[in-house]
């Protein structure tokens, strides 16, 4: 009988034919010992419960904040944290970093956006409902000190009357705001920009959510210094700004409709 084809080995093969002893055979066709590889288990994580608009009014007003939910999205459209696009609420670049989650309902396919609860801390946000909702209960949103302060000073400054019954401090805001009301534009004046900030703007086009500046003392270096830090903040809050000065403000009918056209506000 044949002896086994291993090297060093001398027993017989298995089997007529065979070229390897029963135990070198066992040896070369042995299977493969499979590890089984155990993945850990996830760890829960818990996640604050994310806010809808309905579900932030209720907050609110559980703190006496009369905000009926079907403003909390524009208020949080006004702030650029949100857009509007047929149906659907959609979540900015801004809205993200304030804690917006994009969603979609699949019964309607509708996006709509949820929200941290931290919002309902932010001061920008209480701010903004502090300026657009006209009737409040809570004292907790009255103006701060440097809010009097400001709005003292401005009265003080302010000596020149509106059609709409603005009081603005040259002639020149006087003729854009005249400007505005009779293009039936809905707009503020001296509204507060939503940041952080204590800053204002001359005048506010809630519809395009544009920023109006008149800048009309050039040749004041303090004021040239407030002008360049307050381009620097818009820019900073990618803020829809418009800048006007004294040559577009003899020019507003030709000036105005067709910057106004770029952000979306339509002048008939």
């Amino acid at each position: 009988m044949e002896t086994c084809s291993q090297p060093n080995c001398n027993n017989p093969v298995s089997k007529p034919g065979h070229t390897l002893c029963y135990n070198c055979w066992k040896t070369a066709n042995a299977k493969p010992t499979i590890k089984t590889i155990i993945s850990p288990k996830p760890k829960i994580v818990n996640s604050p419960m994310l806010l809808s608009a309905t579900k932030i009014s209720q907050k609110l007003n559980e703190q006496n904040y009369s905000v009926h939910r079907n403003n909390v999205n524009r208020i949080l459209s006004e702030l650029g944290l949100l857009e509007k696009k047929g149906t659907d609420w959609i979540a900015t670049r801004r809205g993200i970093a304030f804690g917006a989650t994009q969603k979609n309902d699949p019964k309607t396919g509708n996006s709509y956006v949820l929200w941290s609860p931290n919002i309902l801390e932010n001061r920008i946000f209480l701010e903004a409902i502090k300026n657009i909702i006209s009737e409040t209960t809570d004292s907790n949103i009255l103006e701060t000190k440097s809010e009097q302060s400001f709005r003292e000073k401005f009265r003080e400054s302010a000596k020149f009357r509106t059609t709409d019954g603005h009081w603005v401090r040259s002639k020149a805001e006087v003729m854009i705001d005249n400007w505005l009301y009779m293009a039936e534009l809905v707009h503020a004046y001296e509204r507060r920009l939503p940041i952080a900030e204590e800053v204002y703007c001359d005048f506010y086009i809630p519809s395009g959510k544009v920023y109006l500046e008149y800048w009309g003392y050039e040749n004041d270096s303090k004021y040239l210094d407030r002008k360049r830090e307050k381009q620097r903040i818009y820019q900073q809050y990618e803020l829809n700004l418009i800048e006007i000065v004294d040559e577009n403000v003899r020019d507003l009918d030709d000036f105005l409709p067709r910057i106004l056209l770029t952000f979306g506000v339509q002048v008939s």
